[in-house]
């Protein structure tokens, strides 16, 4: 045997390996619909630039049949490779062997690629198939798991983590995902839960299917573990290369900048889209795509707590974050699930130098009995902590309503804004000039001959003398009441002297935000 017949065993191995589960299982993978984890990885990857590592990692079980599987790569796939020209690392879970199921081996094969992930500061990805972990291995896959979850904790606010839900994802497997930043799930074909259908049954009776249970619509409207839904595995990746061009490699850096935009700032048509008439619902989406560079707004958690609206999008060529009250929807008042919301992204934002964009127009926090019951207090505090504790570039736009708790909340000068804007229709006070007038000149409007007439002129005398933008810029707590056509113009000028932003915080271990 010379060094040739050598070289072509290493390739023969690598075929072997290539081909995970086999032809058949392959085709039957297709047949759901699914793309195989190597052909995932090469429509995700720039071509040719895939690098692959641990190719000839094996498991080492011997009981429950295990010492005659063989399968090279343990059921996932690793390695780096680039993205737009941009390396990322990443790992793809095989279901073609043994249904992707995490055991020892496999476990540590994603966290060594995970720690170089790390040690380079770039992006990583999961893309996720697994029915859970490998019950024939035990506790071992049990620790598998928690070398990854441990990862993903360490390296959370380090480098971007996103995660692909491209199959089933079950029991432990789901908390990988629920750690990283982003999780990214396909309709029909991806679910997420703890315990399966037949699990439940068993211990509650109840019967649902996987789908109702974990799919991608539950997880993006109702449960909010997922922020992103695609409509194909192509889409997923899509998102994927999208998401990544608003971020840095790695906390230590800014988004890359892609150029001033040419043209006139000016917008005309925002004093059409938002009504003079406080009462009036409007969609903030359309001052959004006013405001920002021209298709460059891309929404996450776009079906979850519809309230409030957050994503990323770039002002002559800056990446921002965007989170913006939604009138359409609870008069963009503020909830738990929106509160949740907004304080995950803010936090994301802040960790990878992502300047903070908010339009403001809310009423206030939700009320209710649920809503307190829920914990409103509680999860209306993360809005609170996340500004307060990001240190980014923070722009606030009150284009309407600012009331309350609310209007503290939402990046108000008291809890660290940079700069606060007021459109001159904007009404800033602790809360509506109905509630006011009703509890201030109670006396006056119960006396009155015409109770309703005298409510609508104290109504406006409040509104005039204790809600207009110019009380608060009298404060101070407003740096500017602006001509709303001039928000890019001035976003724009905002950004760019705050590009410099550095501001300390006291040294600490890390704060304890009301979780």
């Amino acid at each position: 045997m010379d060094i040739f017949d050598k070289i072509n065993e290493l390739y023969d191995k690598r075929r072997q390996a290539e081909l995970g589960g086999g032809d058949e299982r392959i085709e039957k993978q297709h047949a759901k619909g699914k793309l195989t984890a190597r052909e995932r990885i090469d429509y995700l990857l720039d071509d040719q630039s895939f690098v692959e590592l641990n190719t000839f990692i094996e498991h080492r079980g011997t009981d429950f049949g295990m010492n005659h599987a063989d399968a090279k790569g343990e059921g996932v796939v690793t390695g780096y490779g680039k993205i737009n020209g941009k390396p990322v690392y990443l790992f793809a879970q095989d279901f073609t062997v043994y249904g992707g199921a995490l055991g020892e081996m496999h476990g540590k094969k994603i966290a060594a690629v995970m720690d170089l992930a790390a040690k380079n500061g770039v992006p990583f990805i999961g893309l996720n198939d697994s029915g859970g972990a490998r019950i024939q291995e035990g506790v071992s896959s049990l620790d598998g798991y928690g070398h990854v979850f441990y990862r993903n904790s360490i390296y959370s606010g380090v480098i971007p983590q996103i995660s692909v839900i491209m199959g089933p994802s079950a029991g432990g497997a789901v908390y990988s995902p629920a750690i990283t930043d982003f999780v990214i799930m396909v309709e029909k074909t991806s679910q997420m839960f703890i315990t399966g259908p037949k699990v439940i049954e068993t211990v509650t009776g109840e019967k649902i299917s996987s789908e109702d249970l974990g799919g991608a619509h539950i997880h993006n409207s109702k449960s909010g573990n997922a922020h992103i839904k695609a409509k194909s595995e192509y889409e997923a990746l899509d998102a994927v290369k999208k998401l990544l061009t608003y971020l840095p490699k790695n906390n230590m850096e800014k988004p890359a900048i892609l150029g001033n935009v040419e043209g006139d700032h000016l917008r005309s048509y925002l004093t059409d889209i938002v009504p003079f008439d406080s009462t009036r619902p409007y969609d903030v989406t359309d001052v959004i795509t006013e405001v920002v560079d021209e298709d460059s707004f891309f929404e996450i958690h776009s079906e979850f707590a519809k309230n409030i609206v957050v994503g990323f999008a770039r002002i002559d060529g800056r990446a921002v974050g965007l989170v913006c009250n939604q009138p359409k929807y609870l008069a963009g008042g503020l909830d738990i699930d929106s509160s949740d919301k907004a304080a995950r992204f803010i936090r994301f934002c802040d960790s990878f130098n992502i300047p903070l964009v908010t339009f403001e127009d809310v009423t206030g926090f939700f009320p209710g009995i649920k809503q307190e019951h829920g914990g409103i207090i509680r999860h209306g505090a993360k809005i609170l902590y996340a500004y307060s504790e990001a240190t980014v570039p923070k722009i606030t736009v009150i284009t309407r309503k600012a009331y309350g708790g609310a209007y503290v909340a939402l990046n108000s000068k008291s809890i660290g804004a940079d700069l606060v804007y007021a459109w001159p229709n904007a009404e800033i006070a602790v809360m509506g000039p109905e509630g006011a007038a009703n509890i201030i000149f109670a006396k006056d409007i119960a006396e009155s001959e015409d109770p309703d007439k005298t409510r609508q002129e104290k109504i406006d005398t409040y509104r005039e003398k204790f809600a207009n933008p110019y009380i608060a810029a009298g404060l101070g707590m407003v740096d500017d009441v602006i001509d709303p056509r001039e928000t890019r113009m001035k976003l724009i000028q905002a950004l760019e002297m705050l590009e410099q932003k550095r501001e300390q915080r006291p040294s600490k271990k890390h704060g304890n935000i009301p979780l």
